[in-house]
C-alpha cells in the first residue's frame, strides 16, 4: 500500500522509483548525445529533447501525486506500461539528433496514450477527462510529427497544451477585471476550488528530490567511467576524480540544504495550488535538472585525452544554470548591492571556463568544484535567513524569490 508519513502526506511509491530508473536511462542518453558532438547547437537540441522527456516524466509524477496508489493494481500497471515506450525512446534518442525522430516520436505518442487512459480509469471526473483529452491531442501531434520535417514545432505545441491541461486548473478564477501582480501572487497561495486539483506537497518534493539525486548519480557515473578510461593513474586522474566527486557533493548540498525544503513549505502554504506547483517544480526544476546533464557532459569531456574547448564551458554554464534555477542567491537580501553581487557571482561562475587556457582540463574541474563548495557555504547562510522571512509573509517571500528583487517602497521600508 502507498505509505503515509506522520504528517498524513503521501510517500513516493515503489513503482515510481522503478519508473524513475528507466527514465534516467533515457535522459542519460541526452548527455551522451552532447558528448558525441560537443557544440552549442547540439546542446540546444539536447535541451529541446530533454524538455520533451521531462514533461513525459511530469505527467506520471502528477498522475501518481493526485490519484495514484500502490495498493491498486491498475495504477501500478499504468506506470509499468509507461516504462516500455520510455525505454524505446531512450534507445532512439541519438537518432533524433541525426534528424530521424520517427521511432522516438511514436514512443512519445504511445506513452501519452497510456497517460490519457490512466486519467479516464475507471471513471475520471470532469478535470480528469479534460486532462485525458489533452494527452490524446498530444499523442496525435507526436504521431503526426513522425512524418513531418519540422517536428520541433509540433512537439513544443504539444508540451505547452498538455502542461496547461495538467497543472493550471481553476480557469474561471480571476475572470473579469485584470488582477494586479499582488493579486496574482495571492491567488497562487489560494487552495484550488476543486480538491481533486490539489497536489500533495510532501510527495511532490520527495519525488523531485529523488529524481535530482538520480541525475546527480549520472554525474557520479560519468566521473567514474571517464576516470577509468584514462590510460594511467597520473595527476590528471586524481584531480579529475576528486574534482568530479566534490562537485557532485556540492551540487547536492546546494539543492537539499535550501531549495527543496523552501519549495515544499511554500506549496504546503498554498494548499497544493497547481499553478504554484507548476512554477516551483514542473517549470522551475527544468533548468537545474538539465544543468546537471550539461555538467555531466562537460566533466566527461574534460577527462578525455584531448578535451575540446567546449568542455569547460559546458561545466561552468551548467553550474551557472543550476545556481540560477535553484534560486539559492535570490532568496537572500534584495537590496541593489546584493543584487549586483548575485549577478557578479553568476558571471564569475560561467567565466571560470577561461581557466582552461592556463590549466589542464582536470585541474579546471577541481577549481570549479572548489567554487561550488564555496557556493554551498553561502547557500547555508542564505537558507537560515530565508526561513526566518518565510514565516512572516510567504506570499511576499515567494514573489521576491521568483523575481529576485523588491519594489522601491519595500527597499525604503
Amino acid at each position: 500500500m502507498t505509505e503515509v508519513d506522520e504528517r498524513g502526506c503521501k510517500r513516493v511509491g515503489w513503482v515510481e522509483l522503478y519508473f524513475d530508473l528507466v527514465f534516467v536511462f533515457a535522459v542519460g542518453q541526452v548527455a551522451h548525445g552532447i558528448v558525441a558532438d560537443p557544440h552549442w547547437a547540439r546542446a540546444a537540441a539536447a535541451l529541446g529533447l530533454f524538455a520533451t522527456l521531462w514533461w513525459t516524466w511530469i505527467g506520471f509524477a502528477v498522475l501518481y501525486n493526485r490519484r495514484g496508489d500502490d495498493s491498486r493494481v491498475a495504477d501500478r500497471l499504468f506506470v509499468l506500461a509507461g516504462t516500455i515506450p520510455c525505454g524505446i525512446a531512450a534507445t532512439q534518442a541519438h537518432h533524433v539528433f541525426e534528424g530521424h525522430p520517427e521511432v522516438f516520436a511514436a514512443a512519445m505518442a504511445a506513452v501519452r496514450l497510456i497517460l490519457a487512459a490512466a486519467h479516464r480509469w475507471p471513471r475520471g471526473g470532469g478535470d480528469q477527462r479534460r486532462i485525458s483529452w489533452g494527452y490524446a491531442v498530444s499523442a496525435v501531434l507526436f504521431g503526426v510529427s513522425a512524418v513531418l520535417p519540422h517536428f520541433g514545432l509540433l512537439w513544443a505545441f504539444a508540451l505547452v497544451q498538455e502542461a496547461g491541461f495538467l497543472l493550471l486548473g481553476d480557469r474561471d478564477r480571476g475572470r473579469g477585471e485584470r488582477p494586479t501582480r499582488e493579486a496574482r501572487w495571492r491567488t497562487m497561495f489560494t487552495p484550488p476550488r476543486d480538491p481533486n486539483l490539489a497536489v500533495d506537497s510532501a510527495h511532490l518534493a520527495e519525488r523531485f528530490g529523488l529524481f535530482m539525486i538520480l541525475l546527480l548519480g549520472e554525474l557520479v557515473i560519468t566521473v567514474g567511467t571517464a576516470a577509468l578510461e584514462r590510460p594511467a593513474d597520473d595527476l590528471g586522474y586524481w584531480l579529475a576524480l576528486a574534482g568530479g566527486l566534490v562537485l557532485a557533493g556540492a551540487l547536492w548540498w546546494v539543492y537539499f540544504s535550501s531549495a527543496v525544503e523552501i519549495y515544499e513549505r511554500l506549496l504546503g502554504f498554498s494548499g497544493g495550488n497547481p499553478a504554484l506547483a507548476y512554477s516551483l517544480y514542473a517549470g522551475g526544476h527544468l533548468m537545474p535538472a538539465f544543468a546537471l546533464l550539461l555538467m555531466a557532459a562537460g566533466v566527461n569531456l574534460s577527462l578525455h585525452e584531448s578535451p575540446p574547448h567546449a568542455a569547460a564551458w559546458f561545466t561552468t554554464a551548467g553550474l551557472t544554470m543550476y545556481l540560477a534555477g535553484t534560486r539559492v542567491f535570490a532568496a537572500g537580501s534584495h537590496r541593489w548591492s546584493f543584487a549586483l553581487a548575485r549577478v557578479a557571482a553568476l558571471a564569475a561562475t560561467v567565466n571560470l571556463a577561461f581557466l582552461d587556457r592556463v590549466l589542464p582540463a582536470p585541474a579546471v574541474v577541481l577549481v570549479i568544484a572548489v567554487w561550488a563548495v564555496a557556493t554551498a557555504v553561502v547557500t547555508a547562510v542564505i537558507r537560515h535567513r530565508s526561513f526566518t522571512r518565510l514565516g512572516d509573509d510567504p506570499v511576499a517571500f515567494l514573489r521576491q524569490v521568483a523575481e529576485g528583487r523588491r519594489t522601491a517602497s519595500e527597499d525604503r521600508a
